[in-house]
């Protein structure tokens, strides 16, 4: 067993740095071979998703016939064949290509909002990451291109998808240097491709703590400040369908960025009391914040915005309770399905990984939790297409609009 360092410490005086240096150390030891094991070779995430022909239909929007003739008339490529002569399935960018060819990847219309989607609280453990990264990838499922912008220095985003902070991550490639007083003009330097086909990250670590310092010396006097990431934001967002913003879960400098920057809002809140008491005190900061840089900056309004129950264990008749409690308050302002509480998502966090990404045969407690996950993306999908006016005539033949 480890020797500790902070009792033998304690022992005979305070705490020193050198004993909570010796903590840290331990502990990034123990991250950084977790992370080797989980993301071998080479120490980078793999996803390997594979995908049958009848799923493959099933995503694409085409028939598994469609498909096969497609690739015998040389519109798609040969499949990839075991050494038994049978199809090994199709990755997602082997899925979103079909989708091209067929005419079935969705897309915003060239006048269409990207959309700037915000997942934020001001406090923390409510589930907003966990809660980015299952949206970025079921739209990225789906075709759409995903931009993620990890706005927060703990950095949970930037480590799902497959980046060490401590050691991957340099402050310049992060967006601090965007917030210097004479840094990055845009948001596209700081861009990276992630392991998911039609998912690029703009990424944190410890060093973009910093920003909140950089932010609030430009603020001073300049109230224009405010809205600097949302220029930024703007200067890339044209590449892509979704923009998605993981931001600090505190009131700092990059949080009212985030609230300037995003067009559309999720708010992330467990069923208890005290949450939903945040989640109260939060909505009200929201509207004295926004009419005060309203004031300065000019009116800024979302899409949508909509409250999320999030870790929600239905065993608990607690939980059921406060959820719809909250619906009764919240109405269609919360999203009818929630983040269910899964020992799935638990497994795939052990792992660096979200439950899109778990590999094997499913078992019973894996459907549930991927269908509960479907249900919920699904909602988010539907308020972004009707966000896009050249969806809505579709949507409306589809009972949707």
């Amino acid at each position: 067993m480890a020797k500790s360092a902070l009792t033998e410490s304690s022992a005979s005086g305070p705490v020193l740095l050198d004993a909570m240096t010796a903590l840290s150390d331990r502990a990034h030891d123990v991250i950084t071979r977790l992370r080797t094991s989980v993301f071998a070779p080479g120490e980078e995430k793999i996803v390997d998703l594979r995908f049958t022909i009848t799923k493959a239909a099933e995503m694409v929007g085409r028939t598994s016939e469609a498909i096969r003739q497609a690739e015998a008339d040389g519109r798609l490529p040969a499949p990839r064949l075991s050494a038994a002569k049978r199809r090994e399935g199709y990755s997602l960018a082997e899925i979103n290509h079909m989708r091209d060819v067929f005419g079935t990847r969705p897309r915003r219309g060239p006048e269409d909002p990207p959309i700037i989607l915000a997942v934020q609280n001001f406090k923390g453990g409510v589930g907003k990451s966990t809660l980015t990264c299952h949206v970025a990838q079921y739209l990225a499922l789906k075709g759409y291109r995903v931009a993620v912008i990890d706005c927060d220095s703990q950095a949970s985003t930037t480590t799902i998808f497959g980046f060490n902070p401590d050691i991957d991550i340099d402050d310049e490639q992060t967006l601090l240097p965007f917030f210097r007083h004479g840094g990055e003009p845009d948001l596209k330097y700081g861009l990276r491709a992630t392991a998911w086909p039609g998912i690029d990250l703009i990424p944190a670590n410890l060093g973009l703590y910093q920003a909140e310092y950089e932010a609030a010396a430009r603020l001073r006097g300049n109230p224009d400040a405010l809205d600097r990431l949302r220029r930024g934001v703007e200067s890339m967002a044209d590449e892509y369908d979704v923009v998605l913003l993981d931001p600090p879960p505190a009131l700092g400098m990059l949080s009212l960025a985030v609230l300037r920057a995003a067009n559309a809002l999720l708010i992330p809140t467990p069923p208890s009391t005290v949450d939903f008491a945040s989640t109260a005190h939060f909505l009200r900061m929201i509207v004295e914040t926004l009419e005060v840089m309203q004031g300065h900056l000019g009116a800024r309004g979302y899409h949508f915005l909509r409250v999320v129950a999030t870790k929600v264990d239905e065993g608990k008749s607690a939980h059921t309770q406060i959820r719809d409690m909250m619906a009764a308050v919240f109405g269609s302002d919360m999203l009818s399905a929630s983040l269910l509480d899964s020992a799935e998502i638990d497994n795939a966090n052990v792992q660096l990984r979200t439950v899109y990404e778990l590999a094997g045969p499913p078992t019973k407690t894996y459907e549930r939790c991927r269908n509960n996950l479907d249900r919920l993306n699904g909602e988010i999908e539907l308020l972004i297409r009707k966000a896009w006016p050249s969806h809505r005539s579709d949507l409306r033949r589809l009972g949707l609009g």
